[in-house]
Formats: C-alpha cells, sequence, structure tokens
C-alpha cells in the first residue's frame, strides 16, 4: 500500500511482463460501480435479467462480432458483476500454460498504453458501449456503470478452464454466498486455480 495526492492506494497484484495480448484463455470478472444490483435480480437459484442487463448481454456478444480475434467462451450477467470467459485465436489451451512470457505492454510517460487486441482494450470497449447505451436510457451522461478496475486471471491448462465453466454457470445458485452480494451471508470464497495470477487491473 502506497500513498498517492494524501490518499492511500493498494497497488495492483500485476502479473509482470505477461503480454495480455498473447493467445488463450482469460477468466474476466468486471464489477458495478460501488457493486450496485443494477443488472437484475436472483430468483430461485436463476438471473432474471433487467433491461440494464439485456444491455451488458447484448454488448458483450457484439464484441465478439466484430473483433475477430477473440471468441466468447462461457458467460454470466449476475445483479451487480459478470463473469466471462475470453479467449484470444492463435492457440490451445493445452499449450498455453507452456507459453513462455511476452513483453508487457508499452509505456509512454510512465502510462502503460493498451495493446491492441489484448483483454484491456476487449475490457474497455465493452464498458464503453454498455455505459454509453445505458447512460442514454437512464438518462444520466457521464455517471459510471462500472468499476475502474477489472480482475483476470490467465487460464493455463484443461482442467482449470472446466472448473471456471462450472463455476460460472453455478454462480447464480451461490448468490446468497457470493463475495460480490453486499447483502448476502457471509461470503464463502471458492478456490479456484492458479489464485497467485489473479490480477486487478485499470481499463
Amino acid at each position: 500500500m502506497t500513498l498517492y495526492r494524501n490518499r492511500y492506494r493498494v497497488e495492483p497484484a500485476r502479473l509482470r511482463d505477461w503480454d495480455y495480448s498473447s493467445p488463450g484463455y482469460y477468466y474476466v470478472t468486471v464489477c458495478a460501480y460501488d457493486r450496485k444490483e443494477m443488472f437484475g435480480k436472483i430468483v430461485d437459484d436463476e438471473m432474471r435479467l433487467n433491461g440494464y442487463g439485456e444491455i451488458v448481454t447484448d454488448e458483450w456478444r457484439k464484441s465478439f462480432e466484430i473483433r475477430n480475434e477473440l471468441n466468447g467462451d462461457e458467460f454470466i450477467v449476475m445483479p451487480n458483476h459478470i463473469h466471462g470467459i475470453v479467449r484470444i485465436s492463435g492457440t490451445s489451451v493445452e499449450t498455453h500454460g507452456r507459453a513462455s512470457l511476452q513483453k508487457q505492454s508499452e509505456h509512454k510517460n510512465g502510462i502503460a498504453i493498451r495493446a491492441p487486441k489484448s483483454v484491456s482494450s476487449f475490457i474497455a470497449g465493452f464498458k464503453s458501449a454498455t455505459t454509453k447505451r445505458i447512460n442514454q436510457i437512464r438518462n444520466t451522461p457521464g455517471h459510471a456503470v462500472w468499476q475502474p478496475r477489472f480482475h483476470d486471471r490467465i487460464i493455463r491448462n484443461e482442467k482449470s478452464l472446466f472448473q471456471i465453466r462450472r463455476y460460472i454457470r453455478n454462480n447464480p445458485a451461490q448468490w446468497d454466498t457470493d463475495e460480490e452480494n453486499l447483502f448476502g451471508k457471509s461470503p464463502r470464497y471458492v478456490a479456484l486455480p492458479d489464485p497467485r495470477k489473479a490480477v486487478y487491473r485499470l481499463t
């Protein structure tokens, strides 16, 4: 934790020297601003989307229609966050875990620049599109819809891929104990593969 402009901030657990535009599978989580439950609600262990949630789903699908290098895998919209698996084309999940570390994104004036066709670039475009549409509907130009940071994890093998797919599919049934549920029971942290590879990054 460091002091920046008279405020303490937590340093991101960035996986150094990894090129997030390199081929492979990535597990991403993006939370709504202030974790507000704005995309719908859980009813009988199923997610019921409202209009905003439908926009999020629509823009997620559109993202892969306009980006040939990206493929969508398992995905779900929760009341205040989304989970999804994104595949950058070019290799299989079996070989991705043995891929060598690549050069990190370039920097300009000390600020990281998003590599084109990268996870960060994809999430930034998705957040921008959904924010614009939602703010048009609720007449709140300039208001934040998403948290500035997002969580991503490199999926290094097939076992991890299947585990994360199952976690995403079962997420609505676990909402009462979900750590993102501000009004639920005591959060239950689910063990996922490679916890040290979790990375929070600004988009």
